[in-house]
């Protein structure tokens, strides 16, 4: 009788461990990213953003998985099975779209089972997590807008060059409708490709339209590096680096670009009817190209824009003394956006820089921020989410 009441304790301990712990991940409901290929179960995103990822790697000796901003701070080991395969969870990721990829044995490998984007300067791993109460940058059953590969020939570089082009919908129906034009830019290591892959900036588009949100306009996403003819490609992050290319595809954009989207496709004409907005460097760029020609453009966004900083030491003569006259440039300039995620410490403090020294001037600007997001997409798609519908009113 005491050996069955000791056995009958133990379990009933037993049970009274597991049954709380059975409950809590009966709760957390995992289901396969939506950015995995055809028929692959991982990685898998919980309804608690939480992530389980899985590779084959039978002869490895170690395994990890690391990712960008939002998805991991540090490389999470995972645990290999009798069958070759390595298991883990990351814990707590930020909703949106992330980069990811494995460290096998030390060397950095792409996931199989996932779609590769361009990110880093090279293919690589995606994920796309739902975000939960966030709807705006869903596929809905709305009028949906189409995505055009347009490619073109430079005469600034001497090359071919390819855009990505939305056209809001109806653009095809309403053949005597023109429409005011946006150009989008990307980041660093990214390409025109990005902000329809990663941003999803078409399915933000149709919902903002579709809600009256948004005036249709027509989006050009070109690449965002350009090099001289005859001159050496510089892929530098330095501020040189980027403003050297910045200066070059401020060419392109006037000698080609504009010149062949705004006649490719019905655009209305003038600078009221043109904007730019970029993330990163692109927003670095938004600002060198556009406010180095008002007379071109009348409304700016810079997401999270990169090293603006540097180039506000002295406001009055930054961007060829643009802001030394504010009440002309308030009246010239329709819109002055800048957006930045709030746990992107540097940028949030370069923004705050520069919106202390336009206040200063007495610059009209608007600012943005998105609550606990990094240097990474969602905050990005959030910002278009917020810029869009104050173009063009």
């Amino acid at each position: 009788m005491h050996f069955k009441s000791s056995l009958y304790t133990s379990l009933l301990l037993l049970l009274t461990a597991i049954l709380p712990w059975n409950r809590a991940n009966a709760q957390e409901k995992y289901e396969p990213a939506w950015s995995n290929l055809s028929g692959c179960d991982y990685p898998q995103v919980s309804s608690q953003m939480n992530v389980r990822v899985r590779f084959h790697a039978p002869n490895a000796s170690k395994v990890e998985v690391a990712g960008g901003d939002g998805f991991t701070q540090k490389p999470i080991a995972l645990a290999k099975d009798k069958e070759g395969y390595w298991f883990g969870t990351v814990p707590n990721v930020t909703p949106g779209f992330h980069y990811y990829w494995f460290n096998v044995d030390g060397v950095q490998v792409n996931d199989p089972a996932s779609v590769a984007y361009m990110g880093y300067g090279r293919p690589t791993s995606g994920l796309y997590a739902p975000t939960p109460g966030e709807e705006f940058l869903e596929c809905k059953q709305v009028p949906h807008g189409d995505v055009r590969e347009h490619t073109y020939f430079s005469e600034v570089t001497g090359k071919w060059r390819r855009a990505y082009v939305y056209t809001p919908a109806g653009y095809d129906r309403g053949t005597k409708n023109r429409y005011p034009i946006l150009y989008l830019l990307h980041g660093a290591g990214e390409d025109e490709r990005g902000w329809t892959l990663q941003g999803r900036m078409n399915f933000i588009l149709d919902n903002l339209i579709a809600e009256g949100k948004a005036v249709p306009m027509v989006v050009v996403m070109d690449n965002g590096y350009a090099t001289a003819k005859g001159d050496t490609a510089d892929t530098s992050l330095s501020r040189d680096g980027m403003k050297k290319r910045a200066e070059v595809l401020m060419d392109v954009y006037k000698k080609d670009i504009i010149p062949t989207f705004e006649t490719s496709y019905r655009i209305k004409q003038g600078r009221e009817n043109r904007a730019m907005a970029g993330l990163s460097m692109g927003g670095f760029e938004t600002l060198l190209i556009g406010l180095n020609n008002t007379d071109m453009f009348a409304y700016y966004g810079a997401f999270s824009a990169a090293i603006i900083g540097g180039l506000m030491d002295n406001p009055k003569t930054a961007f060829n003394g643009v802001f030394a006259d504010a009440e002309a440039f308030n009246k010239n300039v329709k819109l002055l956006w800048f957006g930045v995620g709030s746990n992107e410490t540097r940028f949030v403090e370069m923004v705050a820089d520069t919106r202390d020294k336009l206040n200063g001037l007495g610059i009209n600007a608007q600012y943005y921020q998105s609550e606990n997001t990094y240097h990474e997409w969602h905050t990005w798609s959030r910002c278009l989410h917020q810029f869009a519908p104050l173009l063009f009113k």
